[in-house]
């Protein structure tokens, strides 16, 4: 029988072990054979994982803004807002496309993301998921994972120090540890 997820303590991963994990997202991809003319990531999870990945494939990187958590230091999701409009340069957005994002938690975001950008994207003639973590509650399954997760175990990703950190308290950090 599986444990309560609720009863499970939280995931921490650290910024050698959040490394490690997106390069082993990227020989995943790399093993599977698919060749992709851009990464699109979503900002703002899937960004760091967005650029390794498209220095490592040597494409271009698009960037697509969603917001969901922004209630109580990021830990609380709230309505899904996605920009009308994918950022780039390189040309149209047009033909393979790898969406990268950090995990799927509940899977909404993904599920409309593909929507949104098979509607306004008709030239996308291809279009496969990766993220980091797949949670087995998801509505929705990527193409590609590195570590699937029980129930909604939250996960701390290390740049979610940031998401309570304001410049008056960087300040003051920084006069303890200047280097």
């Amino acid at each position: 029988m599986a444990s309560d997820p609720q009863s499970l303590p939280p995931l921490n991963v650290d910024w050698p072990g959040y490394h490690r994990l997106i390069e082993r997202l990227a020989l995943i991809v790399h093993e599977s054979g698919f060749h992709f003319r851009r990464v699109l990531c979503l900002a703002r999870g899937g960004m760091r994982p967005g650029d390794v990945l498209s220095r490592v494939f040597d494409v271009p990187l698009a960037v697509l803004v969603t917001s969901s958590y922004r209630e109580k230091g990021g830990t609380v999701a709230g309505a899904l807002d996605i920009a009308e409009r994918v950022t780039s340069t390189g040309g149209e957005i047009a033909g393979p496309i790898l969406l990268v994002d950090d995990m799927v938690d509940s899977g909404i975001t993904l599920q409309r993301v593909v929507e949104h950008l098979r509607r306004q994207y008709p030239a996308i003639t291809e279009l496969r998921t990766a993220v980091i973590w797949y949670k087995d509650i998801s509505i929705f399954e990527p193409d590609y994972f590195v570590e699937k997760v029980e129930g909604n175990r939250w996960i701390n990703q290390p740049f979610e120090y940031y998401d309570t950190m304001r410049p008056a308290q960087l300040a003051e950090k920084m006069k303890r540890s200047p280097s």
